[in-house]
């Protein structure tokens, strides 16, 4: 089979088969703390001072985010102008659920399993989320040499002990629970010959507590939580965009201005609760890196809850993930799962070493592979330097047929363009993949402002300053069933005060005062990818 890999590259490829007898034998060493840290300092994106800007105005103010999120978390809110009468509403319901995603479905699940008058609205359709796009598994410790004592540890670690302790106690202890809930929902887990769950090893983890699907661990997630909302009748307004929460009187959560995606015409929902799952920000691509999120992963709940009133935490921390695609150009950024290396690929740069252990934290990882770039040791492609991960590796060590059989997705992605990854390594270099920080909650899943409740990827501090592997599709269905639990049995208490735009108007003049002009507004809701003049 020819491959589309440039005659550097080739040469480069014999180096790398040259040392994989010798590599399979001794794998490299695993980093000190003290190195990690000099790494991190170095080479993370979230080190780069030059691409943070300080937040001049609301809850945050006086600290730092990505430029691109404080430019629109300080933007224009989409209803200025706007003459709304918002009481007259298009949509009233009890639990208002903003995000189609596996938080959101899960929330909106619980809810209607408490008995809430529930509906969802999402700017795409159901399932059009990260979460469709997770791959290699979800962690839980439910095996009899695991405890959640034991995964605690390993989270708060993993997120250099930044991490809510309250909120890891939660992900943690509800985990097990959490994927029998999935399993029973009907989610098609890898298991054994006797019907045990297959479990496997992720960057940063003490313990095999990894279920996956094959690789497509998320897809089949979102599959059966679609069907569940579907079998529930749960109604979904898809392609309608939040573009603004709508406050009560007091202070409270009640609601928001949703904006038709294809006709542009603005309704009003109201709501006594409302849950925020609106995922991530990859697609605002901080520091130009690629992403491996969807289109719609635009901080748009961030910039919702932060303009009426609810603070962030860690907004400054982003994961880069350590492998993304680097060639061929046409699928430049997507995740190649962390599930290759847990079942035996190496780091290699182009002269066939492994610098790093496969399976460190994804911020030492992901620093490692740029600084080998840095030195001059990556492999060059058409597009973009990167290193090779070694995928034949894992036929090699498991038997022929391994790879094809629990990494179906990735092969067909990289056959499609006649790159056979059971035979060549595969190039890689990091891709912007997980939002770390966002939304302030507290245990119950609500906000600093009364009945906002928030779930999945637009939380901060359940995963620290760095996510471990697995823990994003636990978080979504831990915390997303915990806000439409919570939410579902507090909307029987909540009577609504008169709804008001009034933060709105407030913000704008407490922009105003600190000398802030733009034209820009937001929610970003998508990304523009036009071509600039």
């Amino acid at each position: 089979m020819s491959f589309p890999y440039t005659e550097e590259m080739m040469e480069s490829i014999k180096k790398v088969e040259a040392t994989r007898a010798a590599r399979m034998a001794t794998e490299p060493r695993r980093m000190t703390a003290e190195e990690k840290d000099a790494l991190l300092e170095k080479y993370h994106p979230d080190y780069n001072l030059d691409s943070f800007a300080e937040i001049i105005v609301g809850p945050n103010k006086g600290q730092k985010a990505p430029k691109e999120l404080v430019e629109l978390l300080q933007a224009n809110s989409r209803v200025k102008g706007m003459d709304l009468d918002l009481t007259n509403p298009d949509y009233d319901v009890d639990v208002l659920v903003i995000g189609g995603g596996g938080a959101g479905s899960s929330a909106a699940i619980e809810a209607n399993e408490a008995g809430a008058n529930v509906m969802i609205v999402t700017k795409l359709r159901i399932g059009d989320a990260n979460t469709m796009m997770a791959e290699g598994g979800i962690q839980a410790a439910d095996k009899e040499n695991d405890s959640p004592a034991q995964h605690y540890l390993d989270v708060m670690g993993g997120g250099h002990f930044a991490n809510v302790p309250e909120l890891v106690k939660k992900l943690v202890c509800d985990g097990p629970s959490a994927v029998n809930w999935l399993n029973k929902l009907g989610v098609l887990f890898d298991k054994d010959e006797n019907g045990n769950m297959i479990t496997t090893h992720g960057g940063g983890t003490s313990r095999k507590r990894m279920h996956a699907a094959a690789d497509y661990s998320g897809a089949e997630i979102m599959r059966v939580l679609r069907d569940e909302v579907q079998n529930r009748n749960i109604p979904v307004v898809d392609f309608t965009a939040a573009i603004e929460l709508i406050k009560d009187t007091e202070g409270k959560a009640a609601g928001a201005v949703l904006q038709n995606m294809e006709t542009g015409e603005i309704l009003i929902a109201r709501a006594k609760c409302v849950v925020i799952a609106t995922g991530g920000a990859g697609r605002l691509h901080y520091q130009g890196f690629p992403t491996s999120n969807h289109y719609g992963a635009t901080a748009d709940g961030l910039v919702l809850a932060y303009r009426a009133g609810a603070s962030l935490l860690y907004q400054d921390t982003l994961q880069y993930h350590p492998t993304g695609v680097a060639f061929p150009s046409q699928i430049y950024g997507a995740l190649v799962t962390e599930k290759v290396r847990s079942m035996g690929a190496m780091f290699c740069n182009a002269e066939g070493e492994a610098f790093m252990h496969p399976l460190e934290t994804r911020d030492v990882a992901a620093s490692g592979v740029i600084r080998e770039v840095a030195r001059g040791n990556g492999v060059h492609t058409p597009l973009r330097d990167g290193i090779w991960l070694d995928t034949p590796m894992i036929d090699a060590i498991h038997g022929e047929g391994t790879l094809e059989k629990r990494l179906p997705g990735m092969l067909r992605m990289y056959m499609r363009y006649d790159i056979d990854m059971r035979k060549v390594p595969i190039v890689i270099y990091p891709t912007l993949h997980y939002q770390n920080g966002g939304i302030h909650i507290t245990e119950d899943g609500m906000s600093d402002i009364e009945n906002l409740y928030v779930a999945g990827e637009a939380v901060g501090g359940i995963h620290g300053r760095n996510r471990l592997m697995g823990n994003s599709l636990l978080d979504i269905i831990v915390f997303g069933r915990n806000a439409g639990q919570q939410a579902g049995k507090k909307c029987k208490e909540v009577t609504l005060a008169e709804p008001t735009l009034s933060h709105v108007d407030s913000f704008a003049a407490e922009c105003a005062e600190a000398g802030i002009k733009t034209d820009v507004v937001s929610p970003k809701v998508l990304p523009d990818y036009r071509r600039q003049k």
